[in-house]
């Protein structure tokens, strides 16, 4: 190669890194540093505007994506175990939707005052016990109306037998706020279930909202018989009530208590067999023998 071609060679390789020496200090590479993604925690939202007082369903809450730094103190994070915890739960304070649910800010059925906090203002809970039958076959769920039906049977000599065996409707209109130890649809429960293979298990106790005065009729009425619960219609609150039925959870009776005839059944009421002959009354003889007295029936 000619002396000449390899001097051109060098001087043209020398030109262009000097050129590309004089680019980068005219024009310097700015180095673009990329930061990494601030760390996001899961929580778990109002996913609409709620109300103090709310008890939560799955519905009023969302999952939301959140950096850590922005995470509240005690917010609650999104997990099978923390949405079984807090359905049910009452809200303490109003939230804004797409705020953070935290710890504080609910009261979970398994917390120590949660029914008192659920009870309207003047009312007192009370429990029956209940079972297949008088429960509605299990199918009855907080927030139902229900009525209180008593069941009584009288002694054999009390009366005739077309009347030994009566049915009233001691209470009507009644709100349940508890089954066993669910206090709102859908809540988790310690009572085990009916067994393997049941679909819904049978509840033991029924939880009802009461007034002061309802409360005792309730717990004179278990002493005298059996109570039965019978569930109203969804709008039963906004019907016309019936004969005898009166409104708003009030109980069926006169005044000052006297029962109200006309929601009294009897076994004659029932069965035409026992409302045919009706047997006479046992004659009876009252014996007095100074301060002792006594009474003979002629059978």
């Amino acid at each position: 190669m000619p002396l000449r071609l390899v001097i051109a060679a060098v001087l043209l390789i020398t030109a262009l890194g000097l050129g590309r020496i004089a680019y980068q200090a005219v024009n310097p590479t700015t180095a673009v540093a990329t930061e990494a993604p601030a760390p996001q925690i899961r929580v778990l939202v109002a996913a609409q505007p709620l109300q103090a007082g709310t008890l939560l369903k799955d519905t009023d809450l969302r999952e939301r994506d959140l950096p850590a730094a922005e995470v509240p103190e005690g917010a609650i994070t999104v997990s099978e175990d923390a949405r079984a915890e807090i359905r049910g739960a009452m809200l303490r304070r109003y939230l804004d939707a797409g705020s953070p649910v935290q710890r504080a800010d609910v009261l979970r059925p398994r917390d120590r005052g949660f029914l008192a906090a659920v009870l309207a203002p003047g009312t007192r809970a009370v429990s029956i016990g209940v079972d297949a039958k008088t429960g509605a076959a299990g199918l009855i769920s907080p927030g139902d109306i229900v009525d209180v039906i008593l069941t009584q049977e009288f002694q054999r000599n009390d009366t005739s037998i077309g009347r030994r065996i009566v049915a009233e409707t001691v209470l009507t209109n009644i709100r349940v706020i508890a089954v066993d130890q669910q206090i709102a649809q859908g809540a988790p429960s310690s009572t085990p279930d009916a067994g393997p293979g049941s679909s819904r298990r049978v509840a033991s106790t029924v939880t009802l909202q009461v007034t002061p005065e309802q409360s005792e009729r309730i717990a004179v009425a278990e002493r005298l018989g059996r109570l039965t619960l019978t569930v109203r219609p969804i709008d039963a609150e906004e019907g016309p009530a019936q004969a005898g039925m009166p409104k708003d959870g009030m109980e069926v009776a006169g005044d000052r208590g006297r029962p109200n005839a006309a929601n009294v059944v009897f076994g004659s009421d029932v069965s035409a067999a026992l409302s045919r002959d009706e047997p006479t009354a046992v004659p009876r003889m009252r014996v007095i023998q100074g301060a002792n007295a006594s009474e003979v029936i002629f059978r």
